[in-house]
């Protein structure tokens, strides 16, 4: 495999899991009255690659699943991030 492609899913793998544990510190702090996490950065997650991770806690914590602007928001992050990669597998290939 193409050392980029490993780079790449390594930094994928990697934010997914802090945008997993940054979408339960918001869903912790909505239910305290605390400080809440923008979601702009929860945003900017998706777009640069942990869009599998803060997916996983929005289900799994229930957490912004009937804020349909930021459903949709989230949906064109994921979307952009997928074609970004499948262009890059496609620039890479051999």
């Amino acid at each position: 495999m193409d050392p980029r492609i490993t780079i790449l899913l390594l930094c994928m793998g990697a934010l997914s899991l802090l945008g997993f544990l940054l979408t339960g510190w918001d869903k912790r702090q909505a239910i305290r009255g605390g400080r809440r996490v923008p979601e702009k950065r929860l945003h900017l997650f998706e777009l640069l690659g942990g869009w599998p991770g803060v997916l996983a806690a929005r289900v799994l914590f229930r957490h912004k699943t009937r804020k349909l602007r930021y459903r949709v928001i989230a949906g064109l992050c994921t979307a952009v991030h997928v074609l970004v990669v499948l262009g890059l597998y496609l620039l890479w290939r051999d």
